[in-house]
């Protein structure tokens, strides 16, 4: 399995997601490792500017897809898209990221180009010359060694795990594809987004993040979480309990049933550690908790534990963090 290596650059209003660069910078060191060919793939309206920047980073070879049928994503739209660069490229790894849009473009890849799939993966290599793969299962509890049985084969990848592809000064040949998106091609369209009016950082793209349980009694305490993460320049998260009784909204909500998460540091106030939430926020590098129960499920995570009143600690918390920024 070494014809190709093909990463989705996942792009946004604002230009190329953080886990674009991530996917590009696992799929490069892929290849190089299979001694494979590797190329990219940029979908949308209008990708010129974004294809530029992304060659700038050593991509020999980029796709473009446009037309205005990709102004908004689409199941339909772009896996027909991704499928035309696939087959151009001769490509049999694709990586995508594991984002939202991720996690349902690639089973739609992967069904209209007959390949198999292996989500939420952790780690990719190639030791004996084909793909191996290491995701989590069963909560995150532990995490199995997948490699597939024939080609081609969709990956989607963890955000916030893998090491992203550093910019610089390269060049990259642009190749623009038109596959055609006549009557009948796209099924679905998106007649409107709603979206907050203060956008921030998506939880799964953080480095930082302050997520609040039950422990902290109710939304009106909430501003401590709020403060907390100001102070170390993160966004806040929240558990399904808080979600559930109306404290906080969906898009804050890490677990299993919301948004999983790898920052690089994750402090969960009054969070006690269900399996469910431990499934969310497993994976990040540095785990800090508050929580008054010394038995907690949280503390069997957390790299560092506090056994305190989250109302005592945290405000403690962020003076000392202030106090760090301004000297």
């Amino acid at each position: 399995m070494s014809n190709g290596v093909l990463a989705f650059a996942e792009t946004a209003d604002s230009g190329l997601k953080k886990s674009a660069w991530e996917v590009v910078g696992a799929g490069a060191r892929l290849a190089e490792e299979l001694g494979s060919s590797f190329s990219a793939v940029i979908v949308g309206e209008d990708t010129t500017d974004r294809a530029a920047e992304l060659g700038r980073c050593g991509v020999p070879r980029i796709y473009t897809v446009e037309d205005p049928a990709l102004a908004r994503y689409t199941s339909d739209g772009y896996s027909a898209a991704l499928a035309a660069a696939v087959e151009r490229a001769e490509a049999e790894i694709i990586l995508l990221p594991a984002t939202a849009m991720g996690k349902d473009l690639g089973p739609a890849l992967a069904a209209r180009i007959s390949a198999g799939i292996i989500t939420d993966a952790v780690e990719v290599s190639a030791p004996d010359g084909g793909l191996v793969a290491v995701r989590p299962v069963y909560a995150g509890k532990t995490r199995i060694t997948v490699a597939p049985a024939a080609a081609p084969v969709v990956v989607s990848l963890r955000p916030n795990v893998f090491e992203p592809a550093a910019e610089g000064e390269g060049e990259a040949e642009v190749i623009a594809l038109a596959p055609g998106f006549g009557d009948g091609a796209i099924r679905t369209v998106v007649k409107d987004v709603l979206a907050p009016e203060v956008r921030k950082v998506d939880l799964t793209e953080a480095d930082i993040i302050v997520s609040g349980g039950r422990g902290m009694k109710g939304p009106e305490h909430f501003h401590l979480v709020e403060e907390l993460a100001e102070a170390l320049g993160g966004v806040v998260g929240a558990s399904r309990a808080v979600v559930d009784a109306g404290w906080r909204p969906h898009s804050e909500q890490v677990g299993q049933t919301g948004k999983t998460v790898s920052p690089k540091l994750y402090v969960a106030l009054g969070i006690s550690g269900a399996i469910q939430h431990l499934a969310g926020m497993s994976s990040s590098r540095c785990i800090v908790a508050v929580n008054k129960d010394p038995e907690a499920p949280i503390f069997q995570v957390a790299d560092y534990g506090i056994v305190g009143d989250v109302f005592d600690v945290v405000p403690a918390l962020i003076a000392a963090v202030k106090e760090k920024v301004s000297s």
